[in-house]
Order: C-alpha cells, then structure tokens, then sequence
C-alpha cells in the first residue's frame, strides 16, 4: 500500500504546498531527474522507497522534492505521465526517422519497454487512491492516438494490415508483457516482433523483411 505522505524522519522537513507558477528551467531540470530517479527506485526497491533515496539519486536535496511533490501520491502519479509522455513523443520521432512499418515496429518495442517499467507502478496504480483516478484515461488520450498514427501511415505504405484498432494492439502487446517475469526482457520483445509480423499478414504490399 502506498504511504500517501512523503514524510522522512531524518530530514525534519515538512511538505510544501504547490503554487502554480510558470517553471524556471532549472526547476524544470530538477523535476526532470526526480522523476527519472524516482522511477529507477520504484522499479528496484518499491513505490514505498525512502524519499532521501530518490532524492540523492537524483542528485538534489529532499527539500526540493518535496516542493515539487508534497505528496508521494504525486510523485507516483508525476513518474507515470511523463513516461506516457516520452512513448507518445517517441512516436512522430520515429515516424520521420524511419519508414512507415519500421517506425510501428520500433514503437512498439518501445511501448514494451514502458510497460515492463509501469510494472514498478502497478501496485500503487491499483490501490485505489483517487490521485490516480485521472491516469487510465491519460494512458488513452496520449498512447492511443500515437499509435493510431503509426499504424494507419504503415496500412497507407501496405506494410500493415487496415483493420487494426489502435487500443485492442496496445492491450495486446502489454498483455504479452506482463505474462513475463522481471518485466518485458528479450523473450517478450520477441513476442512483440512475432505480433508485428503479424499485423503484416494479408496487408497490400507487404514484403519479407522482419523487425528485430
């Protein structure tokens, strides 16, 4: 169960309120490391981890965490956007890097590494606090309509199949995740690859190239 208070007996500090205010970069920058340091402790150690741990981590004071985030229930909440975030973005930067099929199928291996790092998550995500009552709809709003993007430009260049919905496929490669222990390591991105294949099967042009 999440401990909702991000509260550390050594530091004798107290939670600060949040201010709506524009954030000045270098705040910007401290955000950016707590939220990367708190997904790499919630990952190994636990969403209940010592706050000083995420904190040194990310190579700043617990103070400044805790004006960032007043609540661990923010932090946890904070961590799973902006990895929703970076998935989303990913998608146009591979989209004008790569073709059409290949940007799917990197996306897709990509989308399972996030799912084998929300794994950290789960346990809180699920606890049934109201901060993250709003994150199931966030996970649609950002992921579906990157996805949808992706396949439609690869079923335009024959390279997958038209009749696929971008929800059902984003289920689909987080169920074949989630049945692997320790996350989504090489035997699922194998699977990730075999269910691109497979999206390949009966589109108009298809070729023989597989993605590894």
């Amino acid at each position: 169960m999440v401990n909702d208070q991000l509260e550390d007996p050594c530091d004798g500090l107290e939670p600060q309120g949040r201010v709506d205010r524009p954030v000045r970069a270098d705040a910007q920058r401290n955000v950016n490391s707590l939220l990367d340091a708190a997904l790499a402790v919630f990952a190994t150690s636990g969403v209940d981890a010592p706050v000083r741990e995420i904190a040194v981590k990310a190579g700043v004071g617990v103070g400044t965490l805790y004006r960032h985030f007043p609540q661990r229930a923010d932090l946890v909440a904070a961590v799973f956007r902006h990895e929703v975030d970076a998935c989303a973005d990913a998608a146009p930067v591979l989209a004008a890097e790569y073709g059409a099929g290949e940007a799917l199928a990197r996306w897709m291996q990509r989308y399972a590494d996030f799912i084998a790092t929300k794994r950290g998550l789960a346990s809180a995500l699920h606890s049934g606090n109201p901060a993250f009552d709003s994150l199931p709809a966030y996970f649609q709003k950002r992921l579906v309509p990157a996805l949808r993007t992706l396949l439609d430009a690869a079923a335009a260049a024959g390279e997958a199949r038209a009749d696929v919905d971008a929800y059902e496929l984003l289920t689909a490669v987080a169920n074949l995740c989630m049945q692997v222990d320790g996350g989504c390591p090489a035997p699922a991105h194998r699977m990730v690859a075999l269910l691109f294949d497979g999206l390949r099967y009966g589109a108009m042009g298809s070729g023989d190239r597989s993605i590894d």
